[in-house]
Protein backbone atom coordinates (compact mmCIF):
# COMPACT_ATOMS: atom_id res chain seq x y z
CA UNK A 1 0.00 0.00 0.00
CA UNK A 2 1.27 3.27 -0.99
CA UNK A 3 0.19 6.94 -0.30
CA UNK A 4 0.77 8.98 -3.06
CA UNK A 5 1.46 12.72 -1.22
CA UNK A 6 2.09 16.11 -3.00
CA UNK A 7 3.02 17.23 -6.44
CA UNK A 8 5.47 15.33 -9.13
CA UNK A 9 8.90 16.42 -8.30
CA UNK A 10 11.59 18.06 -11.27
CA UNK A 11 14.76 16.52 -10.27
CA UNK A 12 17.56 19.32 -10.52
CA UNK A 13 21.16 18.60 -10.98
CA UNK A 14 24.31 19.98 -9.78
CA UNK A 15 24.54 21.79 -13.50
CA UNK A 16 21.27 23.53 -12.91
CA UNK A 17 22.25 25.23 -9.40
CA UNK A 18 19.28 27.75 -7.59
CA UNK A 19 19.09 29.59 -5.12
CA UNK A 20 18.57 27.57 -1.88
CA UNK A 21 16.54 30.37 0.30
CA UNK A 22 14.46 30.59 3.20
CA UNK A 23 10.76 29.42 2.22
CA UNK A 24 9.75 29.06 5.84
CA UNK A 25 8.29 25.79 4.65
CA UNK A 26 8.99 23.66 7.58
CA UNK A 27 5.46 22.84 8.70
CA UNK A 28 5.16 19.40 9.41
CA UNK A 29 2.50 17.54 7.73
CA UNK A 30 -0.93 17.37 10.73
CA UNK A 31 -1.62 14.14 11.01
CA UNK A 32 0.78 11.61 9.55
CA UNK A 33 2.53 8.83 11.62
CA UNK A 34 4.79 10.56 14.80
CA UNK A 35 7.09 8.15 15.12
CA UNK A 36 9.73 9.47 11.84
CA UNK A 37 10.91 12.47 11.23
CA UNK A 38 12.54 13.39 7.88
CA UNK A 39 14.79 16.21 8.15
CA UNK A 40 16.16 17.21 4.70
CA UNK A 41 18.87 19.64 4.00
CA UNK A 42 18.52 20.50 -0.13
CA UNK A 43 19.51 23.79 -2.38
CA UNK A 44 18.58 22.10 -5.75
CA UNK A 45 15.70 19.90 -4.62
CA UNK A 46 17.52 16.61 -5.44
CA UNK A 47 17.64 15.85 -1.65
CA UNK A 48 14.23 17.34 -1.57
CA UNK A 49 12.69 14.29 -4.09
CA UNK A 50 14.54 11.96 -2.04
CA UNK A 51 12.93 13.08 1.32
CA UNK A 52 9.67 13.09 -0.07
CA UNK A 53 9.88 9.88 -1.30
CA UNK A 54 10.51 8.49 2.37
CA UNK A 55 7.76 10.18 3.19
CA UNK A 56 5.50 8.91 1.20
CA UNK A 57 6.83 5.35 2.52
CA UNK A 58 7.03 6.16 5.73
CA UNK A 59 4.18 8.42 6.13
CA UNK A 60 6.22 10.45 8.32
CA UNK A 61 6.80 14.19 9.30
CA UNK A 62 8.78 16.12 6.48
CA UNK A 63 11.07 18.90 7.82
CA UNK A 64 13.23 20.58 5.60
CA UNK A 65 16.42 22.55 7.23
CA UNK A 66 16.31 25.83 6.12
CA UNK A 67 19.55 28.03 6.82
CA UNK A 68 18.88 31.55 8.38
CA UNK A 69 21.02 33.16 5.65
CA UNK A 70 19.91 31.67 2.40
CA UNK A 71 22.64 30.14 -0.28
CA UNK A 72 22.55 31.84 -3.44
CA UNK A 73 23.83 29.86 -6.80
CA UNK A 74 26.97 31.48 -6.34
CA UNK A 75 27.97 30.61 -2.57
CA UNK A 76 27.48 26.84 -4.19
CA UNK A 77 30.36 26.82 -6.65
CA UNK A 78 32.92 25.13 -6.21
CA UNK A 79 36.59 25.86 -6.18
CA UNK A 80 35.99 29.56 -6.05
CA UNK A 81 36.19 30.16 -2.59
CA UNK A 82 32.88 31.12 -2.08
CA UNK A 83 30.92 30.61 1.14
CA UNK A 84 30.29 26.51 0.69
CA UNK A 85 34.12 25.92 -0.16
CA UNK A 86 34.72 28.14 3.41
CA UNK A 87 33.00 26.48 5.60
CA UNK A 88 33.20 22.97 4.31
CA UNK A 89 37.25 24.25 4.76
CA UNK A 90 36.15 25.30 8.57
CA UNK A 91 35.74 22.53 11.38
CA UNK A 92 34.12 25.41 13.27
CA UNK A 93 31.77 26.50 10.78
CA UNK A 94 28.05 25.73 12.01
CA UNK A 95 25.55 27.55 9.73
CA UNK A 96 22.34 29.19 11.82
CA UNK A 97 19.36 27.15 10.94
CA UNK A 98 15.74 29.10 10.67
CA UNK A 99 13.10 27.33 12.80
CA UNK A 100 13.11 24.32 14.89
CA UNK A 101 11.63 21.01 15.61
CA UNK A 102 8.43 21.56 17.33
CA UNK A 103 8.15 18.19 19.65
CA UNK A 104 11.53 16.34 19.04
CA UNK A 105 11.27 14.09 22.09
CA UNK A 106 7.64 12.32 20.36
CA UNK A 107 10.37 10.99 17.25
CA UNK A 108 11.45 7.49 17.48
CA UNK A 109 13.52 7.46 14.05
CA UNK A 110 14.97 10.60 11.99
CA UNK A 111 15.72 10.02 8.64
CA UNK A 112 18.70 12.54 7.61
CA UNK A 113 19.11 13.78 4.84
CA UNK A 114 21.74 16.52 2.67
CA UNK A 115 23.86 16.56 -0.26
CA UNK A 116 27.47 15.23 -0.53
CA UNK A 117 29.92 18.66 -0.66
CA UNK A 118 33.42 18.83 -1.07
CA UNK A 119 33.35 14.68 0.30
CA UNK A 120 31.25 15.22 3.17
CA UNK A 121 27.90 16.46 4.63
CA UNK A 122 27.56 20.24 4.57
CA UNK A 123 27.90 22.22 8.12
CA UNK A 124 24.29 22.98 8.06
CA UNK A 125 23.53 19.27 9.54
CA UNK A 126 26.35 19.61 11.90
CA UNK A 127 24.41 22.33 13.23
CA UNK A 128 21.23 20.55 13.60
CA UNK A 129 23.34 17.35 15.50
CA UNK A 130 24.26 19.89 17.95
CA UNK A 131 21.02 21.16 18.50
CA UNK A 132 18.83 18.18 20.07
CA UNK A 133 19.30 15.13 22.13
CA UNK A 134 19.06 12.46 20.14
CA UNK A 135 19.63 9.73 22.91
CA UNK A 136 18.03 6.76 21.96
CA UNK A 137 16.73 7.69 18.60
CA UNK A 138 17.36 5.66 15.77
CA UNK A 139 19.10 7.93 12.84
CA UNK A 140 19.45 6.84 9.35
CA UNK A 141 21.53 8.89 7.02
CA UNK A 142 20.70 8.94 3.20
CA UNK A 143 22.42 11.73 0.82
CA UNK A 144 22.71 12.85 -2.90
CA UNK A 145 25.37 12.92 -5.39
CA UNK A 146 26.17 12.49 -9.13
CA UNK A 147 29.44 10.85 -8.67
CA UNK A 148 30.58 10.66 -4.48
CA UNK A 149 30.25 7.61 -2.92
CA UNK A 150 29.02 8.17 0.70
CA UNK A 151 32.16 6.49 2.00
CA UNK A 152 32.53 7.75 6.00
CA UNK A 153 30.25 10.94 5.04
CA UNK A 154 27.69 9.32 7.51
CA UNK A 155 29.74 8.20 9.93
CA UNK A 156 31.61 10.71 10.18
CA UNK A 157 28.85 12.50 12.47
CA UNK A 158 28.55 9.58 14.47
CA UNK A 159 30.16 11.79 17.07
CA UNK A 160 27.48 14.75 16.93
CA UNK A 161 25.13 12.43 18.49
CA UNK A 162 26.93 9.77 19.99
CA UNK A 163 24.18 8.17 22.20
CA UNK A 164 22.19 7.71 18.57
CA UNK A 165 21.83 4.51 17.08
CA UNK A 166 22.63 5.63 13.34
CA UNK A 167 21.98 3.40 10.62
CA UNK A 168 24.09 2.58 7.50
CA UNK A 169 23.60 5.63 5.36
CA UNK A 170 22.33 5.17 1.47
CA UNK A 171 24.01 7.43 -1.40
CA UNK A 172 21.10 8.39 -3.85
CA UNK A 173 22.21 9.58 -7.59
CA UNK A 174 19.54 12.24 -8.93
CA UNK A 175 16.65 11.24 -10.25
CA UNK A 176 16.60 8.24 -7.48
CA UNK A 177 12.68 6.12 -8.56
CA UNK A 178 9.93 6.02 -5.71
CA UNK A 179 10.67 2.01 -6.27
CA UNK A 180 14.12 2.22 -4.88
CA UNK A 181 13.78 4.52 -2.22
CA UNK A 182 10.73 1.93 -1.57
CA UNK A 183 13.36 -0.90 -1.78
CA UNK A 184 16.07 0.61 0.38
CA UNK A 185 13.26 0.80 3.17
CA UNK A 186 12.02 -2.35 3.04
CA UNK A 187 15.89 -3.71 3.74
CA UNK A 188 16.26 -1.27 7.20
CA UNK A 189 15.41 -3.60 10.06
CA UNK A 190 12.84 -0.47 11.61
CA UNK A 191 9.32 -0.45 12.42
CA UNK A 192 8.56 2.62 10.93
CA UNK A 193 4.42 2.44 12.10
CA UNK A 194 3.20 3.47 15.70
CA UNK A 195 2.74 -0.23 17.41
CA UNK A 196 -1.59 0.61 17.89
CA UNK A 197 -2.01 -3.31 18.53
CA UNK A 198 -0.70 -3.44 22.24
CA UNK A 199 -1.72 -1.51 24.80
CA UNK A 200 -0.15 -0.88 28.30
CA UNK A 201 -2.76 -1.76 30.32
CA UNK A 202 -0.77 -2.49 33.05
CA UNK A 203 -0.69 1.13 33.23
CA UNK A 204 -4.53 1.48 33.95
CA UNK A 205 -6.38 1.48 37.27
CA UNK A 206 -9.79 0.82 38.01
CA UNK A 207 -11.56 4.33 37.01
CA UNK A 208 -8.18 5.46 34.79
CA UNK A 209 -7.80 3.94 31.45
CA UNK A 210 -4.52 3.84 29.77
CA UNK A 211 -3.99 5.87 26.35
CA UNK A 212 -2.87 4.25 23.54
CA UNK A 213 -0.70 6.90 21.13
CA UNK A 214 -2.34 7.83 17.89
CA UNK A 215 -0.33 7.59 14.59
CA UNK A 216 -0.07 11.72 14.74
CA UNK A 217 1.64 11.44 17.86
CA UNK A 218 -1.03 12.46 20.19
CA UNK A 219 -2.65 9.77 22.82
CA UNK A 220 -6.40 8.95 23.14
CA UNK A 221 -8.14 6.74 26.19
CA UNK A 222 -8.55 2.60 25.08
CA UNK A 223 -11.97 2.67 26.61
CA UNK A 224 -14.42 5.20 26.71
CA UNK A 225 -18.24 5.85 26.17
CA UNK A 226 -20.72 5.37 23.46
CA UNK A 227 -23.65 7.88 23.07
CA UNK A 228 -25.59 6.45 20.20
CA UNK A 229 -29.26 6.22 21.96
CA UNK A 230 -28.80 8.81 24.63
CA UNK A 231 -30.35 11.86 24.60
CA UNK A 232 -32.21 15.09 26.65
CA UNK A 233 -31.41 15.22 30.14
CA UNK A 234 -30.48 11.15 30.49
CA UNK A 235 -27.74 11.99 27.70
CA UNK A 236 -26.10 14.95 30.05
CA UNK A 237 -26.78 13.24 33.23
CA UNK A 238 -25.11 9.61 32.03
CA UNK A 239 -21.81 11.74 30.55
CA UNK A 240 -21.81 13.74 33.46
CA UNK A 241 -21.70 10.08 35.66
CA UNK A 242 -19.27 8.79 33.11
CA UNK A 243 -16.43 11.99 33.45
CA UNK A 244 -17.29 11.76 37.15
CA UNK A 245 -16.31 7.94 37.53
CA UNK A 246 -12.90 8.31 35.41
CA UNK A 247 -13.97 8.21 31.61
CA UNK A 248 -12.04 10.54 29.36
CA UNK A 249 -13.60 8.98 26.10
CA UNK A 250 -16.63 10.38 24.48
CA UNK A 251 -18.66 9.07 21.06
CA UNK A 252 -21.10 10.75 19.61
CA UNK A 253 -22.84 11.66 15.84
CA UNK A 254 -24.42 14.15 13.86
CA UNK A 255 -27.09 11.03 13.33
CA UNK A 256 -27.60 10.64 17.64
CA UNK A 257 -28.70 13.89 17.46
CA UNK A 258 -27.40 14.50 20.75
CA UNK A 259 -24.37 16.78 20.08
CA UNK A 260 -25.45 19.39 21.87
CA UNK A 261 -26.09 17.78 25.11
CA UNK A 262 -22.49 16.38 24.72
CA UNK A 263 -21.07 19.70 24.40
CA UNK A 264 -23.12 20.93 27.78
CA UNK A 265 -21.75 18.03 29.19
CA UNK A 266 -18.17 18.50 28.60
CA UNK A 267 -18.85 22.13 29.36
CA UNK A 268 -20.36 21.47 32.93
CA UNK A 269 -17.86 18.92 33.96
CA UNK A 270 -15.61 21.07 35.77
CA UNK A 271 -12.99 19.15 34.09
CA UNK A 272 -10.11 20.69 31.73
CA UNK A 273 -11.31 20.73 28.09
CA UNK A 274 -8.06 18.92 27.40
CA UNK A 275 -8.64 16.04 29.50
CA UNK A 276 -11.55 15.14 27.65
CA UNK A 277 -11.16 13.82 24.32
CA UNK A 278 -14.63 13.95 21.97
CA UNK A 279 -15.40 11.96 18.98
CA UNK A 280 -18.01 13.44 16.10
CA UNK A 281 -18.90 11.81 12.56
CA UNK A 282 -20.81 13.25 9.53
CA UNK A 283 -22.95 11.21 7.63
CA UNK A 284 -22.98 10.11 3.81
CA UNK A 285 -25.72 12.31 1.94
CA UNK A 286 -26.33 16.05 2.52
CA UNK A 287 -23.04 16.53 4.42
CA UNK A 288 -20.90 14.64 2.35
CA UNK A 289 -21.97 17.00 -0.12
CA UNK A 290 -21.75 20.42 1.77
CA UNK A 291 -19.05 18.85 4.40
CA UNK A 292 -18.00 22.53 5.13
CA UNK A 293 -21.08 23.21 6.24
CA UNK A 294 -21.63 19.69 8.25
CA UNK A 295 -18.26 20.27 9.58
CA UNK A 296 -19.00 23.85 10.95
CA UNK A 297 -22.06 22.59 12.24
CA UNK A 298 -20.45 19.81 14.80
CA UNK A 299 -18.07 22.69 15.92
CA UNK A 300 -21.35 25.00 16.78
CA UNK A 301 -23.40 22.10 18.34
CA UNK A 302 -21.03 20.81 20.61
CA UNK A 303 -19.68 24.45 21.37
CA UNK A 304 -16.40 23.03 22.85
CA UNK A 305 -13.64 24.98 21.52
CA UNK A 306 -12.39 22.27 18.94
CA UNK A 307 -13.12 18.41 18.12
CA UNK A 308 -10.57 15.84 18.99
CA UNK A 309 -11.32 13.80 16.47
CA UNK A 310 -13.91 13.69 12.97
CA UNK A 311 -15.08 10.45 11.59
CA UNK A 312 -16.66 9.97 8.16
CA UNK A 313 -19.72 7.72 8.89
CA UNK A 314 -18.96 5.51 6.78
CA UNK A 315 -18.26 5.23 2.79
CA UNK A 316 -20.39 6.77 0.71
CA UNK A 317 -20.78 9.57 -2.58
CA UNK A 318 -18.43 12.13 -1.91
CA UNK A 319 -16.73 10.61 1.15
CA UNK A 320 -12.74 11.98 0.12
CA UNK A 321 -14.39 15.27 -0.98
CA UNK A 322 -15.62 15.27 2.97
CA UNK A 323 -12.45 13.84 4.20
CA UNK A 324 -10.37 16.83 2.56
CA UNK A 325 -12.52 19.24 4.06
CA UNK A 326 -12.21 17.83 7.49
CA UNK A 327 -8.24 17.97 6.41
CA UNK A 328 -8.56 21.82 5.99
CA UNK A 329 -10.32 22.52 9.70
CA UNK A 330 -7.28 20.28 10.57
CA UNK A 331 -4.63 22.45 9.77
CA UNK A 332 -7.16 25.57 11.32
CA UNK A 333 -6.51 24.00 14.56
CA UNK A 334 -10.59 23.11 15.05
CA UNK A 335 -10.10 19.67 14.88
CA UNK A 336 -7.21 17.87 15.73
CA UNK A 337 -7.53 14.27 14.06
CA UNK A 338 -9.20 12.35 11.51
CA UNK A 339 -11.03 9.31 11.19
CA UNK A 340 -13.06 6.68 9.31
CA UNK A 341 -16.21 4.56 10.44
CA UNK A 342 -17.60 1.31 9.11
CA UNK A 343 -14.13 1.45 6.85
CA UNK A 344 -13.24 -2.41 5.84
CA UNK A 345 -9.85 -3.49 4.02
CA UNK A 346 -11.41 -3.90 0.54
CA UNK A 347 -12.30 0.53 0.86
CA UNK A 348 -9.08 1.25 2.75
CA UNK A 349 -6.24 1.24 0.67
CA UNK A 350 -7.90 3.34 -2.28
CA UNK A 351 -9.61 5.55 -0.37
CA UNK A 352 -6.15 6.15 1.72
CA UNK A 353 -4.02 7.24 -1.53
CA UNK A 354 -6.85 9.60 -2.23
CA UNK A 355 -5.83 11.75 1.01
CA UNK A 356 -3.44 13.41 2.34
CA UNK A 357 -3.60 12.89 6.09
CA UNK A 358 -3.47 8.80 7.13
CA UNK A 359 -6.51 8.19 9.33
CA UNK A 360 -5.87 7.78 12.82
CA UNK A 361 -8.70 5.63 13.65
CA UNK A 362 -11.40 3.22 12.57
CA UNK A 363 -14.41 2.56 14.00
CA UNK A 364 -16.12 -0.77 13.44
CA UNK A 365 -18.60 -3.03 14.51
CA UNK A 366 -16.72 -5.57 16.89
CA UNK A 367 -17.79 -7.88 19.12
CA UNK A 368 -17.45 -11.49 20.37
CA UNK A 369 -19.76 -12.83 17.90
CA UNK A 370 -18.12 -10.39 15.14
CA UNK A 371 -14.74 -9.71 15.55
CA UNK A 372 -12.90 -8.51 12.13
CA UNK A 373 -10.20 -11.21 12.76
CA UNK A 374 -8.65 -10.18 9.32
CA UNK A 375 -9.63 -6.41 9.79
CA UNK A 376 -7.84 -5.80 13.13
CA UNK A 377 -4.20 -6.88 12.41
CA UNK A 378 -5.00 -5.02 9.02
CA UNK A 379 -5.23 -2.06 9.60
CA UNK A 380 -2.78 -2.23 12.60
CA UNK A 381 -0.35 -2.65 10.43
CA UNK A 382 -1.43 0.75 8.31
CA UNK A 383 -0.59 2.59 12.18
CA UNK A 384 -4.07 2.51 12.45
CA UNK A 385 -6.20 2.59 15.98
CA UNK A 386 -9.06 0.25 15.91
CA UNK A 387 -12.19 1.05 17.88
CA UNK A 388 -15.48 -1.49 18.60
CA UNK A 389 -18.90 0.30 18.60
CA UNK A 390 -21.11 -2.45 19.64
CA UNK A 391 -18.82 -3.83 21.86
CA UNK A 392 -21.27 -5.67 24.11
CA UNK A 393 -23.00 -6.77 21.01
CA UNK A 394 -25.60 -4.09 20.26
CA UNK A 395 -28.69 -3.38 20.53
CA UNK A 396 -31.48 -6.48 21.03
CA UNK A 397 -28.06 -9.08 21.34
CA UNK A 398 -26.24 -7.89 24.44
CA UNK A 399 -28.30 -9.83 26.71
CA UNK A 400 -27.37 -13.16 24.75
CA UNK A 401 -23.53 -12.32 24.32
CA UNK A 402 -23.20 -11.70 28.47
CA UNK A 403 -25.47 -14.59 29.28
CA UNK A 404 -22.80 -16.63 26.72
CA UNK A 405 -21.39 -19.98 28.26
CA UNK A 406 -18.10 -19.58 27.71
CA UNK A 407 -18.30 -15.69 28.56
CA UNK A 408 -20.01 -16.40 32.33
CA UNK A 409 -17.41 -18.93 32.91
CA UNK A 410 -14.83 -16.72 32.21
CA UNK A 411 -16.58 -13.72 34.74
CA UNK A 412 -16.77 -16.35 37.44
CA UNK A 413 -13.47 -17.64 37.24
CA UNK A 414 -12.41 -13.67 37.94
CA UNK A 415 -15.57 -12.65 40.28
CA UNK A 416 -16.06 -9.87 37.43
CA UNK A 417 -18.74 -9.20 35.11
CA UNK A 418 -19.64 -10.62 31.76
CA UNK A 419 -19.09 -7.23 30.30
CA UNK A 420 -16.20 -6.61 32.20
CA UNK A 421 -14.56 -9.80 30.43
CA UNK A 422 -15.76 -8.81 26.96
CA UNK A 423 -14.18 -5.18 27.23
CA UNK A 424 -11.06 -6.51 28.90
CA UNK A 425 -10.89 -9.06 25.59
CA UNK A 426 -11.44 -6.06 23.49
CA UNK A 427 -8.40 -4.19 25.08
CA UNK A 428 -5.87 -6.85 25.44
CA UNK A 429 -6.59 -7.74 21.20
CA UNK A 430 -5.51 -4.05 21.02
CA UNK A 431 -9.17 -2.82 20.30
CA UNK A 432 -10.23 0.33 21.76
CA UNK A 433 -14.25 0.10 23.49
CA UNK A 434 -16.59 2.70 23.97
CA UNK A 435 -19.63 0.92 25.71
CA UNK A 436 -23.03 2.49 26.48
CA UNK A 437 -25.03 2.76 29.17
CA UNK A 438 -26.91 5.33 31.20
CA UNK A 439 -26.73 3.13 34.27
CA UNK A 440 -24.07 5.12 36.76
CA UNK A 441 -23.36 1.61 38.05
CA UNK A 442 -23.06 0.01 34.54
CA UNK A 443 -20.82 2.82 33.76
CA UNK A 444 -18.48 2.36 36.73
CA UNK A 445 -18.42 -1.13 36.17
CA UNK A 446 -17.41 -0.41 32.25
CA UNK A 447 -14.13 1.50 33.08
CA UNK A 448 -13.07 -0.98 36.16
CA UNK A 449 -11.46 -3.61 34.03
CA UNK A 450 -7.76 -3.31 35.16
CA UNK A 451 -7.43 -5.41 38.09
CA UNK A 452 -7.69 -8.68 36.24
CA UNK A 453 -6.15 -10.09 33.13
CA UNK A 454 -7.63 -12.87 30.66
CA UNK A 455 -4.94 -15.99 30.04
CA UNK A 456 -4.05 -16.79 26.67
CA UNK A 457 -6.58 -19.58 27.24
CA UNK A 458 -9.16 -17.74 28.14
CA UNK A 459 -8.45 -15.10 25.20
CA UNK A 460 -8.54 -18.27 22.58
CA UNK A 461 -11.76 -19.33 23.41
CA UNK A 462 -13.18 -15.93 23.40
CA UNK A 463 -11.97 -16.33 19.96
CA UNK A 464 -13.57 -19.48 19.15
CA UNK A 465 -17.03 -17.67 20.22
CA UNK A 466 -16.71 -16.03 16.51
CA UNK A 467 -19.23 -16.06 14.40
CA UNK A 468 -19.09 -13.56 11.47
CA UNK A 469 -22.34 -12.08 12.65
CA UNK A 470 -23.08 -8.65 12.03
CA UNK A 471 -25.83 -7.00 14.45
CA UNK A 472 -26.18 -4.11 12.31
CA UNK A 473 -25.87 -3.30 8.41
CA UNK A 474 -22.91 -0.95 8.47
Amino acid sequence: MKRILGVVLIIMGLLGLTACGNNNGTKPAAGIANKVLIAYFSCTNTTQAIARHIQTETKGTLYELVPEVPYTAEDLRYYTGGRADREQADPTARPEISGEVENIEKYDVIFLGYPIWHGQAPKIIYTFLESYDFSGKTIVPFCTSHSSSIGSIDTNLHSLAPDAEWVSGRRFASGASQKTVADWIESLDIKLTPDVANFDLESGENGRAPTVMLNSGFEMPVLGIGTYSLHGETCVNSLLSALERGVRLIDTAYMYGNEKEVGQAVRSSGIPREEIFVITKIYPGAQFANPEKAIQDALDALDIGYIDMMLLHHPGSNDVKAYLAIEKFVEQGKIRFIGLSNWYIEEIDGFISQVNIMPALIQNEIHPYYQEQAVVPYMHNLGIVMQAWYPLGGRGFTGALLADSTITEIAASHGVSSAQVILRWHLQRGVVAIPGSSNPDHILENISVFHFSLSDEEMSAIAALDRNEKHDWY
